[in-house]
């Protein structure tokens, strides 16, 4: 009996007399003690031969090893030395079989053969992965528990695989094998840079890495790309996650709903999780929060990155496990539980999702195989020293069909409502931020394969996952960020106004006396208002870093920051847009955000406190009048959905404009924005009857100074400002008031 393997045999331990057929090639020895070899399944396993066949394994620390034949026949394996030990069989057919292992002073355990199974990344999914169109990435690679019918009965287990295309050798690691690369390496799949084998006998709940060997001949233990759960940071571990499935949701009648194309309000509370309270997590959040967002009329919840990472200083913006819930704040069902309860009490889940760059953690994505693998390799293009991170390789492929099936991931494993994509303008700009950088091919300054890596990713979330919302943060005047992707747009559903922001913030924190000078910073924004759909956003980027809270941005003394703060509210949810504003600023939070404690729940008791209160009570308020208001939603997106009624009283620092719904129902937003009151301001109006108050944020229920104004007032047949109707209304000092017109 030869074998192919059989010139040049690897002296045995103890044996001389092992018989050559037996033993692999020196070469073939050295590099899998090396963890260096492309095809461990080449030499380890059945193998047939001339005469018969030979199975070969490697058992580190066993003094005897015997097979178990599907016929019933035990055989004796043949130690070879190096931990390798193998038998001769007579039939050449392939059999069943199993590995009864004998460790010193313990009984013999029987185990599959890792290296006796066909590979669990089959043709057509390493042809889609090639293409980067492989929409279920997460059920091909990574760590995936897994369970084979054979003749000898079940085997249960978890195929493992990752792409490393440059890497001379895999292996995965973790405690089932004592953290050594020799025990369980893995076979590259032809050219596709993908790894994989099945491990018998390990499920989830179990530690583990990828051992890489490098061209430079180091290794390096990386945390799995795709791994779907993690160990808690500062441990760098993934961990085994359960079968997909065995979460059973209860979301059924929200999921099924949420893809109506019918105007919806939107009015987003953004959380970071670990600090809305001291120390909360996904559970609590789901106690405590989820009641707090239905009794204050949130439409959504907007968390900060949720994907682990392992400094939690950046918020988690700096993103290693793309798949994996952060471990910190509880397990992978203890969020889908979170946003399962969401949605059984009618709120969305957004989660923010950074594309844009990640860090350089060597255990991490950078370098993954000891050379540029997911980022670009020209650090013009690959680098982004403002964040110290690399920049992803967006025309690359496989590193497309990361990140897009990542996407569709969190859609269809968590069932969230949208995705916001942080920094899109340096996915944009390959200039972004850079002292040199790398033209496009046609010497433009566009990131072109960043454009398509997005207009992509909106094409296929919206295809497969009708509802699914995708927004952009993004803060210049790249055109088209909302359009669809078939008129050459990049196809969000949603941009943040940056532009208003800055100029809405920029304008109130002046002192009364001052603002009229600057009255374009507040009507400018109705200049393109109508260029995107548009989010308003006062976020988290907005109360830290020295900036201030908005209460602590707010003109004057404690009375004047509470009405300058319920003034901002008034106006920001009756301009054109969604909403959005982060946690801590419903109430007024008096002191920035910091990410180590809670939402400054302390300005609600003790001195000065009914400020907080009030304003706490404005947000509740204004979320029922907007939800209820078809006015203020409908049309949104539409230049017939404003209308200017006074919008040059510079002098007096007032606006007043009319919001139309798209049924024709009106909506007049009088907005004072000085320290003097109008007892008696006329203005044109185009409809002649009844207004309804039903708003003024200076009630004082909310702490305001609580004037008697009337709950109706009634137009007067004659015109006014070019108006062939008109109004006359008293306009508080620093207020806002809403009239429903009623006809």
């Amino acid at each position: 009996m030869t074998s192919p393997h059989s010139s040049a045999p690897v002296p045995a331990a103890s044996d001389a007399a092992v018989p050559d057929a037996l033993r692999p090639f020196p070469e073939d020895a050295q590099r899998l003690a090396q963890c260096q070899h492309h095809d461990p399944h080449g030499v380890y396993g059945w193998h047939a031969m001339d005469n018969g066949s030979l199975i070969r394994t490697r058992q580190p620390g066993a003094e005897k090893v015997e097979v178990a034949l599907e016929s019933g026949k035990v055989l004796p394996m043949v130690a070879l030395g190096e931990e390798l030990w193998a038998v001769e069989l007579d039939d050449a057919n392939k059999p069943d079989y199993r590995l009864r292992v004998t460790y010193p002073g313990r009984e013999a355990v029987e185990v599959a053969d890792p290296y006796h199974f066909l590979p669990s990344v089959g043709a057509m999914d390493l042809h889609l992965i090639g293409e980067g169109r492989h929409e279920r990435l997460w059920e091909v690679l990574g760590a995936n528990v897994t369970t084979y019918t054979t003749a000898m009965g079940e085997v249960s287990g978890t195929a493992f695989a990752v792409w490393a295309p440059h890497a001379k050798g895999v292996a995965v690691v973790g405690h089932f094998c004592g953290w050594n690369p020799i025990q369980y390496p893995m076979r590259a799949l032809g050219s596709t840079g993908v790894w994989e084998v099945f491990v018998p006998g390990i499920g989830a709940g179990e530690h583990y890495k990828f051992a890489v060997q490098t061209s430079a001949g180091h290794r390096v233990d990386h945390a799995d790309p795709l791994a779907k759960a993690s160990a808690c940071p500062p441990e760098t571990t993934s961990v085994i996650a359960p079968p997909a499935g065995t979460y059973q949701w209860q979301d059924n009648a929200w999921m099924g709903a949420r893809g109506s194309l019918d105007p919806q309000p939107m009015s987003v509370y953004e959380v970071h999780v670990g600090s809305w309270k001291k120390d909360s997590n996904y559970h609590t959040m789901r106690e405590e929060l989820i009641p707090y967002l239905v009794e204050h009329g949130f439409t959504h919840v907007e968390l900060l990155p949720v994907a682990e990472h392992p400094f939690g200083g950046s918020w988690g913006y700096q993103v290693t496990g793309y798949y994996a819930p952060s471990a910190r704040w509880g397990s992978p069902d203890d969020l889908r539980a979170f946003i399962d309860a969401c949605h059984q009490e009618g709120i969305g889940v957004i989660v923010d999702w950074v594309p844009a760059h990640f860090p350089k953690d060597e255990w991490a994505l950078g370098r993954f195989d000891g050379e540029a693998c997911y980022e670009h390799p020209d650090p013009r293009r690959g680098e982004q020293s403002d964040w110290g991170t690399y920049v992803f390789d967006f025309g690359r492929n496989e590193v497309r069909n990361f990140l897009v099936a990542n996407a569709l991931y969190w859609a269809e494993e968590f069932h969230i409502d949208g995705l916001r994509v942080d920094a899109v303008a340096s996915m944009l700009y390959l200039d972004y931020s850079r002292d040199e950088w790398l033209p496009n091919i046609h010497g433009g300054r566009e990131n072109l394969e960043a454009v398509q890596f997005l207009q992509e990713t909106n094409a296929t979330l919206h295809r497969t996952h009708p509802g699914v919302m995708t927004i952009a943060e993004e803060s210049t005047s790249w055109p088209g960020v909302t359009a669809p992707t078939h008129e050459g747009g990049l196809g969000f559903d949603f941009k943040w106004n940056m532009g208003w922001m800055n100029d809405t913030l920029e304008y109130f924190t002046l002192d009364p006396i001052y603002r009229g000078y600057h009255h374009n910073d507040i009507t400018f924004s109705l200049v393109y208002a109508y260029s995107e759909r548009f989010v308003l956003p006062f976020s988290h980027d907005e109360v830290v870093h020295g900036k201030g809270s908005l209460w602590d941005r707010m003109p004057g003394d404690t009375w004047n920051k509470a009405a300058g703060l319920r003034s901002l509210f008034g106006y920001m949810f009756s301009h054109p847009g969604k909403n959005l504003m982060f946690m801590g600023c419903e109430l007024g939070q008096p002191t920035e955000w910091a990410e180590g404690d809670s939402v400054g729940w302390w300005a609600l008791e003790g001195w000065e406190s009914e400020y907080h209160r009030g304003i706490k009570r404005l947000v509740k308020d204004i979320n029922a009048i907007y939800r209820s208001t078809p006015a203020l939603y409908t049309q949104d997106d539409k230049p017939e959905g404003f209308q200017w009624i006074k919008g040059d009283d510079a002098a007096n620092n007032l606006l007043a404009y009319l919001r139309w719904g798209s049924q024709g129902e009106a909506l007049l937003a009088v907005v004072n924005l000085s320290g003097s009151s109008h007892p008696e301001y006329r203005f044109g109006v185009p409809l002649h009857g009844e207004w309804e108050m039903v708003l003024n944020t200076d009630d004082s229920v909310y702490e305001g100074a609580g004037n008697d104004l009337p709950r109706q007032i009634h137009g007067s047949a004659e015109g006014w400002d070019g108006q062939p109707h008109s109004l006359t209304v008293h306009a508080p000092a620093n207020s806002v008031q809403w009239y429903a017109f009623r006809g």
